[in-house]
This record gives structure tokens, C-alpha cells and sequence, in this order.
């Protein structure tokens, strides 16, 4: 999956996605997640993270609301994230009842970092931005994947496969995995 330290993977692929966001002319133009909007790609990135670590008592503090001012709530926390991660915080142990028990910038990478990243397409092609993920970590990402895919799944978080061709590249057959149809455009 995401093999750089949790500081690292966040500084990096936030950015992309911060670039995204601030690309973004049309805030209400439809998502390839069904029902969703742009602007709900970022809500959903800026409440879930915060609400995860409230669950193993970790306060990642509030943002403004993306109803009111979508860039500025993701430039408010994807700094407070950050700071996470660079503080001795990110090295102690963290309790969630659904993760266990791991190291919290461990947890933030393999579950929120890799969101972000998933979410940086579905932000892009809302937007008619460049969608390009990096084939290496699409690839890696999928490996991951597949073999928890019955879990995934029962999850609820991500939707049926969509199929794609046979040889079709990483980043089309990780949104595939996911639920996205990569052929999608608003």
C-alpha cells in the first residue's frame, strides 16, 4: 500500500489533492460517488477522519464548514492533519473500536491517507481536472485490496466492482475495484 512514513504520504498526497481542490470552478457539479457533489468529496474527507479519531480519543479540532467555504475548510485540515503526524502523537498507540489497536499515524495512513488518495480522482473528474493517480500506488493499493475484498465490501464503504478490460491500467482497475466506473465524466 502507502510505504512512506505517515508525515510523508500526507505531505505528499494531500498535496495533489489540495491542488485539485483549489482547481475547482463548480462545487455543486456532480461526483462519480452516486449522489454526491463535489463539494461533498471534500466534506466527506474533512468530517469521517475527525469523527474516527474522536472514537479512539484523539481530537483532531473543528474546521470550518465545507457547506460554507470548501477550500478553506480543507486547507484548515489538511494543516491540523499534518501537524498530527509530525507530533510524538503519531508514533503512540491508538485504540478504535473498529481498527484495534495500532500506531495512530499508521492508522491515518492506511485508512485516511489512502482515502485521500482514492478521492483525489473522484474530485478531479468531477471537476474536469487531471484525474492521473500515480499507476505505482494504484497498483499497490489493488494488491492490497483484492484480498480483503469480502470485507471491504460488508464494509459499506465501497460499492459493487465495476468491470474493466483485461489489461486495463492500475488506475482503472483500482477505481473499478472501488466502485467507480473509470469511463465516468459528469
Amino acid at each position: 500500500m502507502i510505504d512512506d512514513s505517515p508525515a510523508d504520504a500526507h505531505r505528499r498526497i494531500a498535496a495533489v489533492f489540495t491542488e485539485r481542490v483549489d482547481g475547482v470552478a463548480e462545487w455543486d457539479a456532480p461526483a462519480p460517488v452516486n449522489g454526491w457533489v463535489a463539494r461533498d468529496v471534500v466534506d466527506h474527507l474533512v468530517t469521517w477522519l475527525p469523527g474516527f479519531l474522536d472514537g479512539g480519543g484523539v481530537t483532531l479540532g473543528a474546521v470550518p464548514p465545507v457547506a460554507d467555504d470548501p477550500v478553506l475548510a480543507w486547507h484548515r485540515h489538511v494543516v491540523a492533519v499534518q501537524a498530527l503526524l509530525e507530533s510524538p502523537r503519531a508514533a503512540e498507540e491508538f485504540t478504535h473500536p473498529h481498527a484495534g489497536t495500532r500506531i495512530l499515524g499508521d492508522v491515518v495512513r492506511d485508512f485516511y491517507i489512502a482515502d485521500v488518495f482514492m478521492h483525489t480522482w473522484d474530485l478531479a473528474r468531477a471537476t474536469g481536472q487531471d484525474d492521473t493517480l500515480d499507476p505505482t500506488l494504484c497498483e499497490s493499493m489493488l494488491e492490497g485490496m483484492i484480498p480483503i475484498d469480502g470485507m471491504l465490501r460488508a464494509s459499506g464503504q465501497y460499492g459493487p466492482a465495476v468491470p474493466v478490460p483485461a489489461g486495463a491500467p492500475a488506475q482503472d482497475r483500482l477505481m473499478g475495484f472501488i466502485g467507480r466506473d473509470p469511463a465516468w465524466h459528469p
